[in-house]
């Protein structure tokens, strides 16, 4: 294989750049050319591309977001737009490809790769719900960037003595809201992977003020409900006002972290290394510290499973 191609795909995380970095530079190292497709599988089927070499990707790694920009594409579920794509591939001399994205982008890399174009996936996304993998691109960065807007939520929370809901991103998985509340301490978390209750939110809240506590914080992800509802619901129990910060895109966004860029660096250089033996279907991750590589099919047939120990303990910790 002497040309692969690589494309980001689903919504952007920091650190997709860092990976688009690791996978052109690995693959120079091996003397292979790679080719950038632009708009993920939009591009794919146009034959949107252009070489990447090294200087192309100088200066990117620090970037968030993605330089070869990212589309939702409904039509590359059809297979003659897959087979179109294919087919610019070839005429390109490309043998490979290198999807990075997240679960929803797997199935099409499966799909190109059960056609004969071997593709190689590499997780990247906030929401840190890739089965397979402990850590995706993009999550630590998104983390901290809510943990520093929590810090500072808290501030104001406690100069004017008020109860604070923030809504996070996270539609079917809870990590981001898992992991941000137990780091900056907060009261209550409600996550898509639990049931929530709304008295013992309640009781949390009352038994803080009872025992002098003049401010309270309360994560919820976007999958439970808007952070406005549950405010509605807690002020019809009990009469408290409560604000509302909805962090939104902000999450996605900032420079990544220096374990985003690590981990784009591992799974990067991992990606090509799996192109290069000849094998496509496949996904990389990490598991124990330890750089692997799994059937893209584990990816998005299995549902993401939330650290509920972590869920927890944060009840413990916020008595």
């Amino acid at each position: 294989m002497k040309k692969i191609a690589v494309l980001t795909s689903g919504g952007d995380s920091p650190g997709m750049n860092a990976a688009i970095r690791a996978v052109v530079r690995k693959a120079n190292f091996h003397g292979v050319e790679v080719m950038g497709i632009f708009q993920g599988y939009e591009g794919f089927i146009a034959g949107n591309m252009e070489k990447l070499d090294l200087g192309s990707v100088g200066g990117i790694i620090q970037r968030g977001g993605t330089k070869l920009f990212s589309a939702r594409c409904p039509k590359f579920k059809e297979a003659q737009y897959q087979l179109q794509g294919i087919e610019n591939m070839r005429e390109a001399g490309v043998g490979g490809l290198v999807v990075i994205g997240g679960d929803g982008s797997y199935r099409g890399a499966m799909e190109l790769t059960e056609r004969g174009f071997p593709c190689v996936g590499i997780p990247a996304t906030i929401d840190n719900d890739v089965p397979g993998t402990e850590y995706t691109i993009g999550f630590d960065t998104a983390l901290n960037t809510v943990i520093e807007s929590i810090d500072k939520i808290r501030d104001t929370a406690t100069s004017h003595e008020n109860t604070f809901i923030v809504e996070v991103m996270g539609r079917d998985a809870g990590d981001i809201a898992l992991w941000a509340g137990l780091a900056a301490g907060a009261e209550s978390i409600l996550i898509p992977e639990e049931e929530y209750n709304i008295d013992e939110i309640i009781s949390r809240i009352e038994r803080g003020v009872a025992r002098g506590k003049r401010h309270s914080i309360i994560i919820v992800a976007e999958g439970v409900m808007p952070g406005s509802d549950l405010a509605k619901i807690i002020k019809e129990k009990t009469g408290i006002e409560t604000r509302v910060s909805v962090l939104g895109h902000i999450q996605r966004g900032g420079s990544p972290t220096a374990r985003d860029r690590v981990l784009a660096g591992l799974f990067g250089a991992k990606a090509v290394e799996v192109l290069l033996e000849g094998r496509g279907g496949r996904a990389v991750g990490i598991k124990n510290h330890e750089v692997i590589d799994y059937d893209l099919k584990e990816a998005y047939e299995n549902n993401h499973k939330a650290d509920l120990s972590l869920y927890t303990l944060s009840k413990e910790l916020s008595i």
